[in-house]
C-alpha cells in the first residue's frame, strides 16, 4: 500500500532530519518530497511552496487531507496519533516536560539562530565571509552543548537516551544538532554525555535510515 504521509523535506536541513527520526521510530511510512533549500536561490521560496508554508520553511507532513507544520509540533501529532506505536513523550508529567525541554533547548534555541536563512542574511545583509559566518556557528553550538550537557549530566534522568534507556523527542532533536556540530567542526570533547547518546541513537536503524546521506534527495557520493 503506497504510503498516505508526505513529508516536505531536504537531506540536510535539521528540522527535517528529526521528524524523519521520529517517523521512523515510529514505524509509520511516508514519502519524501524533496524541497531543495539552496539550488535556484531556494525551492522553498517558489510560490508553490510558500502556498503550503507562508513562512517557506520545512519540513511540512502532509497526513492523508491534513497539513502540520513546524517540526516540534509534527512529531508531537505523530506521537498523539499514533498512541500504540513506541511513544516519543514520556507517560510522566514531569519526565514528559524534561523531554520537552531539552527537545526546545535545541529546536528553539540552538537550530533557529544558525540555520540557513540566518547565514544567509549574516552574508547578504551584514557583509560575514565564511569564516565568520562559521564561528557563528560553532558558538551558538557550543553554547547550547555546554547547558544540554550539563543537564544531562547533572540531573540523573538520562540513561542510555536522553530520558532513560528509550529514544524519545529529546534523541530526536539532539542527534540532528551533533550531526551540525560535526560538519561545522565542533570539538565534541566537552559534551561527552552528548556524545555517548549521539552513539547510542546511532545503533538503530531508525535513526540510520533518516540519516541525511541515506536520503533520496542527498548528492550522490
Amino acid at each position: 500500500m503506497a504510503a498516505t504521509r508526505t513529508l516536505y523535506s531536504y537531506w540536510r536541513s535539521s528540522a527535517a532530519y528529526r521528524v524523519r527520526i521520529a517517523l521512523h521510530l515510529k514505524a509509520l511510512d511516508y514519502a519524501v518530497a524533496p524541497v531543495h533549500l539552496v539550488r535556484g536561490g531556494g525551492e522553498q521560496h517558489q510560490n508553490a511552496y510558500r502556498a503550503l508554508n507562508p513562512q517557506q520553511l520545512i519540513p511540512i507532513l502532509v497526513d492523508g487531507d491534513h497539513m502540520v507544520r513546524q517540526s516540534l509540533a509534527i512529531m508531537e501529532y505523530l506521537d498523539e496519533a499514533h498512541p500504540d506505536t513506541p511513544r516519543l513523550l514520556p507517560g510522566d508529567p514531569l519526565a514528559r516536560a524534561r523531554v520537552r525541554a531539552l527537545a526546545q533547548m535545541v529546536a528553539c534555541d540552538i537550530h533557529p539562530i544558525g540555520n540557513l536563512r540566518v547565514l544567509q542574511y549574516l552574508e547578504c545583509q551584514l557583509g560575514a565571509d565564511d569564516e565568520r559566518k562559521l564561528a557563528w556557528s560553532r558558538h551558538w553550538i557550543e553554547v547550547g552543548f555546554a547547558a544540554i550537557e550539563a543537564v544531562l549530566a547533572g540531573e540523573g534522568h538520562a540513561g542510555e537516551f536522553c530520558e532513560g534507556d528509550s529514544p524519545t523527542l529529546a534523541d530526536c532533536c539532539l542527534v540532528p544538532q551533533v550531526y551540525n556540530a560535526r560538519r561545522f567542526g565542533v570539538s565534541l570533547d566537552r559534551y561527552p554525555t552528548i556524545v555517548r547518546i549521539d552513539s547510542a541513537c546511532s545503533t538503530l536503524a531508525a535513526f540510520r535510515r533518516a540519516a541525511p546521506e541515506a536520503q533520496p534527495d542527498a548528492p550522490a557520493a
